[in-house]
């Protein structure tokens, strides 16, 4: 663990571009209580600075390449790290949101945060406060208000078959192949479902689907 001025905050900001990297160090350097001891450029990367490091905030970006935020957070939390994560993204939409903080992330800011705005999130972190941008917040009361499709009542028994295989990171032709259909079928499938749940994607449908009850 790195020896930080006393009273001092420390953090560790994992973002791929260089250049938010330096601005968040040279923002951070420049405001008092607070201490920047590290970086990393990807999730995988963070792993083993904050393993290293042992800050008490970790500012995460979302979408890296060579390991996204997510992963990162969720495996932080499995490994009971210490480190309280701040998401800090340019992303608000449903997909990216309850992913990161079903994976354990404390808070979550985006990136046209004003400074004192990202001072203050940090502070409520390092306190083990949770912490939501109002544009984020704003969504998931949206949701909570929007009646859900009580436990996905409107997918088929199939459907939801799919579904989960899919929450495994089931392929295609693996789920194809579990369930003796076509990878067309499969496709099929996972339109309606896709329709169903409002979901762009598969990622977007695992966390709707979780956030509806149909998984888990």
């Amino acid at each position: 663990m790195t020896e930080t001025t006393a009273g001092s905050i420390s953090l560790v900001v994992v973002d791929d571009h260089p250049v938010v990297r330096d601005g968040l160090r040279g923002m951070f350097a420049a405001a008092p209580g607070f201490e920047v001891l590290g970086e990393a450029a990807n999730g995988v990367d963070a792993l083993a600075v904050v393993e290293r490091l042992d800050p008490d905030v970790v500012l995460m970006d979302l979408r890296m390449p060579g390991g996204g935020g997510v992963a990162a957070i969720a495996e932080l939390t499995r490994r009971g790290a210490r480190s309280k994560v701040l998401v800090l993204t340019t992303y608000d939409t449903d997909s990216d949101t309850l992913p990161a903080i079903e994976a354990g992330a404390t808070g979550y800011l985006l990136k046209d945060a004003p400074r004192e705005e990202l001072f203050a999130a940090v502070r409520a972190a390092a306190d083990g406060r949770g912490v939501l941008s109002p544009a984020v917040a704003s969504r998931l009361m949206t949701r909570v208000r929007t009646p859900a499709d009580p436990a996905g009542a409107s997918l088929s028994a199939r459907e939801r078959e799919v579904l989960v295989l899919v929450a495994r990171g089931t392929t295609n032709r693996e789920i194809a192949a579990e369930l003796f259909i076509s990878e067309a079928t499969v496709k099929t499938h996972l339109t309606h479902i896709f329709a169903k749940l409002g979901a762009k994607d598969r990622a977007a449908a695992v966390a709707v689907g979780y956030d509806r009850g149909i998984l888990g």
